[in-house]
């Protein structure tokens, strides 16, 4: 009897789970690393029955896998990227779900002195004035493209920068471990660092330009480009990110007491 029971049990749990309906979702490597998909995923898998598989690249990645029709929905943070891939008429729309920043991170002792800048441009030209070892992920992700963007706007251009420049081709963590081996210079989003584990010698330098604001956005691919995307499926969870669950678990989100998003999607 008791083997009968067992095995009725193991069939239910067997079944529950193949009801389970999946989606696949390209996101950042930012996002992976902050460990907040391990909150999400298995409440929206309780609430919706959805099984969320994703594909953790950068944003340039993630978008052309999105056009490409590989994946059924896109979160991301990288807006001009963004609106080139709605006008392209790959997504059906942009939805704006939370924010966190991002942040300069370098050798404990700061040699550059990029600590008593008064914004990102200062602490970037001193970085290079001073040929200070950084790295950058130099893999086209959307901390990549802002890295960029702000070594634009301080009148520098990364192409004629010496070794001391260093693109890894890489994701946030990885990057991270790179700098904290070379006890360099680094660009990275408020939430990697804080989950990141290997800091070594290296601390958050200068953060709170406004320039320095991180916005991550979800897009649905488009069905109408790509017919078996699983758009119904996409949709679900937008409302599920956008709901007051969701504004609780991402603004809940801690580590050692420093909440890595914001949620601020309009409902």
């Amino acid at each position: 009897m008791k083997r009968l029971i067992l095995g009725a049990v193991a069939s239910l749990v067997w079944a529950a789970a193949a009801l389970a309906e999946e989606m696949k979702m390209a996101v950042t490597t930012s996002f992976h690393n902050s460990g907040l998909a391990e909150i999400l995923l298995p409440e929206i898998k309780k609430d919706l029955g959805l099984d969320v598989q994703l594909l953790v690249v950068g944003t340039g990645q993630a978008i052309r896998l999105g056009e490409a029709g590989d994946v059924d929905a896109i979160l991301v943070h990288s807006k001009k990227a963004e609106e080139k891939f709605l006008e392209g008429g790959n997504g059906t729309h942009r939805r704006e779900i939370m924010y966190n920043d991002f942040v300069f991170i370098g050798p404990e002792g700061d040699a550059a002195g990029i600590t008593g800048t008064e914004n990102a441009a200062g602490a970037l030209q001193r970085i290079a004035g001073t040929e200070a070892a950084f790295v950058s992920r130099g893999d086209d992700s959307g901390t990549h493209k802002k890295e960029l963007s702000l070594w634009k706007a301080a009148g520098l251009e990364p192409e004629g920068f010496g070794e001391w420049y260093r693109a890894v081709g890489a994701g946030m963590g990885a990057a991270l471990n790179t700098a904290a081996g070379m006890d360099a210079y680094i660009m990275s989003d408020r939430a990697s660092w804080l989950n990141f584990g290997n800091k070594g010698g290296l601390k958050l330098l200068f953060a709170g330009d406004p320039v320095l604001f991180n916005q991550y956005a979800y897009i649905p691919v488009n069905p109408e480009k790509h017919g078996h995307v699983k758009n119904g499926l996409a949709m679900q969870l937008e409302e599920w990110l956008v709901s007051d669950k969701a504004r609780e678990l991402i603004n809940g989100y801690q580590i050692n007491g420093e909440t890595l998003f914001v949620f601020n999607a309009q409902q």
